[in-house]
């Protein structure tokens, strides 16, 4: 009798193991979609001057290549994420990769610059079907509290530290073979990860049969592309310019008329139920604020450490990694073991108040500092602190959301930071060269040293505003954000 007992116990056991197993490996291929997305945000970067070299295009033009990137991205993450749910996850996750794929290999062997900036534009497409299916796979694969904490700590690594592993391989890759294999690099990525999602990411496919929201879609997606483009124009042109502002207000306009529409449609592209969650608000409004500022970082230290202290690309490469593992070991220790215990609440404003202090660090560099000195300590405090904001923030925008509206909350997130990305990049490129210039026209002399100094200036303001961003999150998150474990809500069917 005993042993008619035992067997079912010991295979529900079995089964159990290799649930959990599965959940594991899932996550390991979702964090290798997402750093495909992410490095590719990056990772260009260092590779732009051999392309520039290669394919005989301008300074001017230099800037498409990123801007396309970032408009078709940003402008298409919702459409992305509400195509998820409805075409499942995995089927998703398979149409977003072999298109990111082939995008990669067409830029990769681009002999002109229009086919890599139509490359860069078609990855981005295929990134906002990705991004949104990775995010949502993850959220609905890990429920249990511990568990989630856990996945949401090693996800968050990978958010957090994408741009920096880009700016590295990216100077490794041209360093030692070719910037298209900044490019080329992806199609290894993708294929893995197809072979992954195959084996191990269930379909996740609406069970409501909802249909797309055609005005809906057309309104958010060109909104969004008046608005990123607005500051991408800002960039390159200037705040005065017509062209900058009269993009901003179109896209301020029709993404209102967005969510007028969202209240009144059948099968809305957004259902405002997800936004209307003072924890989730808190963790998107965290998440643009860290975008923001982080931005600075790698937008002036690269050019810091190149310029100013005389490194290879190579070597600025490695010069980051220090916060890549700052935020390994501060997601891992403290975000996966405390967040189903505190709540995200402590850890995001402990989180927000340690990069406060990490960007102010490095307001204090000189003509005259060192990298061990003066550069590692910002790198390894803001890391600390960034580790402690991405985990936490993502898994609360994403908690209690039911099957059918997690392609939709992950969209918003993956939104929330491509914007805050955007208004960062504008914002603080447009305070550094303004401060610059300014600092050029009452510099005593001139040479390189005023040039370097002018700049360093303007780099120095830039992080102030940086520093301000983080201090902004940190009293946002102790507001809004909620102690304790986050309990399901009542407006969200749950998962099936």
């Amino acid at each position: 009798m005993s042993e008619d007992l035992s067997a079912p116990a010991t295979s529900v056991s079995s089964r159990d193991r290799a649930t959990q197993a599965r959940r594991w490996w899932t996550l390991s291929v979702l964090s290798l979609a997402q750093l495909m997305v992410l490095l590719d945000a990056t990772i260009i970067n260092i590779a732009l001057p051999r392309a520039q070299i290669d394919l005989h295009f301008s300074s001017g033009n230099r800037q498409w290549i990123v801007t396309a990137y970032a408009l078709s991205f940003g402008s298409l993450l919702l459409l992305g994420g509400r195509l998820s749910d409805l075409w499942g996850r995995r089927s998703a996750l398979h149409v977003g990769l072999a298109g990111f794929a082939l995008a990669s290999a067409l830029g990769g062997s681009a002999h002109s610059f229009a086919t890599l900036v139509t490359a860069r534009a078609i990855q981005g497409a295929f990134g906002a079907l990705l991004a949104p299916a990775a995010l949502a796979a993850l959220s609905v694969t890990f429920r249990e509290p511990k568990e989630r904490a856990k996945a949401f700590a090693i996800y968050g690594v990978i958010g957090g530290s994408g741009a920096a592993i880009g700016l590295l391989l990216g100077g490794a890759l041209t360093e030692w073979a070719s910037w298209r294999w900044c490019l080329y690099i992806n199609l290894f990525f993708a294929a893995l990860a197809i072979v992954g999602v195959s084996v191990f990411v269930k379909g996740g496919r609406s069970e409501h049969h909802s249909r797309l929201d055609v005005l809906g879609t057309m309104l958010a997606t060109e909104g969004l592309f008046c608005v990123v483009f607005g500051f991408s124009h800002a960039v390159t042109a200037s705040w005065s310019s017509d062209v900058t502002w009269g993009s901003l207000v179109l896209g301020v306009a029709l993404l209102v008329l967005f969510v007028l529409w969202q209240s009144h449609s059948k099968h809305p592209l957004l259902p405002l139920r997800i936004v209307t969650n003072r924890t989730r608000a808190g963790a998107l409004i965290s998440l643009l604020l860290t975008n923001m500022g982080i931005y600075a970082l790698f937008l002036f230290l690269a050019y810091y450490l190149e310029e100013t202290l005389g490194f290879s690309p190579m070597r600025a490469g490695l010069a980051f990694l220090p916060i890549v593992v700052a935020i390994s070991l501060s997601a891992s220790f403290a975000s996966a073991r405390l967040l189903a215990r505190t709540g995200p609440r402590p850890l995001v404003t402990t989180g927000m108040l340690l990069s406060t202090m990490g960007m102010v660090l490095f307001t204090r560099l000189t003509l005259s500092s060192d990298y061990a000195g003066h550069v590692l300590p910002g790198l390894i405090v803001l890391g600390l602190g960034l580790g402690l904001i991405f985990s936490p923030a993502m898994a609360s925008a994403t908690a209690a959301v039911g099957n059918r509206d997690a392609g939709a909350a992950s969209a918003l997130v993956n939104t929330s930071q491509q914007i805050g990305g955007s208004i960062g990049t504008a914002l603080l490129n447009t305070i550094a060269v303004t401060v610059t210039m300014r600092a050029l026209t009452h510099a005593k002399g001139g040479g390189v040293a005023a040039s370097r100094a002018a700049n360093l200036h303007g780099f120095s303001v830039a992080f102030w505003w940086a520093a301000g961003f983080f201090g902004a999150g940190a009293i946002i998150s102790l507001v809004m954000l909620e102690s304790g474990s986050l309990a399901p809500e009542g407006d969200l069917l749950p998962a099936t």
